[in-house]
């Protein structure tokens, strides 16, 4: 590296640094609730990604509706589906790294389960009709139906290399009933309870910013995707961790509001094409070198995980979001010359 490298890449992490820190400063309660009248344009909307299933794989849609539960395409919705153990806790790629492999498809209400030399399963999410119970996810009770014994043993085979051990999971109702989780109560108050989704680990929707992934992979041997991150948006156009400072969003028409960081932990560092875990820890390792959460107001909450995306909260009616959607920030209004743009 040059001496002209050197010194970009530093000022990025003084930068990078200094974000984490001063970010918070409208962690307020007494924070306006109403949505902004005038906006800024910031990038657009490059990805869209969905993850049907908590932990199994990917699909991606150009357009997808925005609800309080999150993302929706008809039958398909984002983490409304679970692994769970014969304890009824649930389980993820951080235990079962090759969950990642198994890729998810919707006709309609059929669900179809695809994953490296095992044969195809599918089932009707229509016909699920078993009494609902109580699933554990972070400690908390939460409403699930068993999607049957066929799929059970599918995924205890690929999974286990057992008959069984693990079961799937699905939710049944249009609206939240989980809690906010304690660690977070009294620390990020515009968080409430009808923004922490079906079985998300936190909340329904999350947000990344391409440059900010870039800036990451300047630091790193091996490169990452945001797919490393399995967050829901990801945004093209704003510079690294601008995101940070982000506080009332808008993509296309639909408003959203920046909850809290999106704080990482191992499960980055599975690698989401072979369900394979770095062995370096990478990209956990180098993020804990320099996007580390200072504030002493949510550090408590927080510890040491490191920062990389954003949480976000549904704030308007439910819309449709689409790739190539001009993403906005809210600029507050005493600082809104009267000439800007309300679009």
């Amino acid at each position: 590296m040059d001496k002209t490298q050197l010194v970009l890449v530093t000022a990025a992490a003084v930068g990078a640094g200094t974000a984490v820190f001063v970010t918070w400063w409208w962690w307020a309660p007494e924070k306006k609730q109403k949505p902004p009248s005038k906006w800024q344009k910031v990038g657009e909307l490059s990805d869209i990604m969905v993850f049907p299933i908590k932990s199994l794989g990917i699909v991606r849609k150009k357009e997808m509706l925005c609800t309080k539960l999150g993302l929706k395409s008809g039958w398909m919705k984002d983490r409304t589906l679970m692994v769970i153990d014969h304890d009824g806790r649930f389980l993820t790629a951080r235990q079962l790294p090759k969950m990642v492999n198994i890729s998810p498809e919707f006709s309609d209400s059929i669900l179809t389960l695809r994953a490296p030399d095992v044969i195809s399963i599918s089932i009707d999410l229509s016909q699920l009709c078993g009494k609902s119970f109580r699933a554990i996810i972070w400690g908390d009770a939460v409403l699930a139906r068993d999607c049957g014994e066929e799929i059970a043993r599918w995924l205890s085979r690929f999974l286990l290399q057992e008959d069984t051990g693990l079961r799937l999971v699905y939710y049944p109702l249009d609206r939240s009933a989980r809690k906010i989780r304690k660690q977070y109560l009294n620390y990020f108050p515009l968080l409430t309870a009808t923004d922490t989704g079906v079985y998300p680990d936190q909340t329904s929707f999350t947000l990344i910013n391409e440059a900010s992934v870039a800036d990451l992979n300047n630091r790193l041997d091996e490169p990452v995707t945001p797919l490393n991150f399995r967050m829901n948006f990801v945004v093209k156009g704003p510079s690294a961790y601008e995101e940070d400072k982000w506080d009332w969003v808008k993509i296309g028409d639909v408003i959203l509001r920046n909850l809290k960081p999106c704080t990482r932990c191992i499960l980055t560092t599975v690698n989401p094409e072979t369900g394979v875990k770095n062995t370096k820890l990478e990209p956990l390792k180098t993020l804990k070198s320099y996007r580390q959460i200072t504030d002493p107001k949510i550090r408590p909450a927080i510890g040491d995980s490191p920062a990389m995306g954003i949480h976000l909260g549904l704030r308007g009616p439910n819309g449709i979001v689409r790739i190539g959607d001009t993403v906005y920030v809210g600029i507050p209004e005493e600082e809104a010359p009267s000439s800007t743009s309300s679009s």
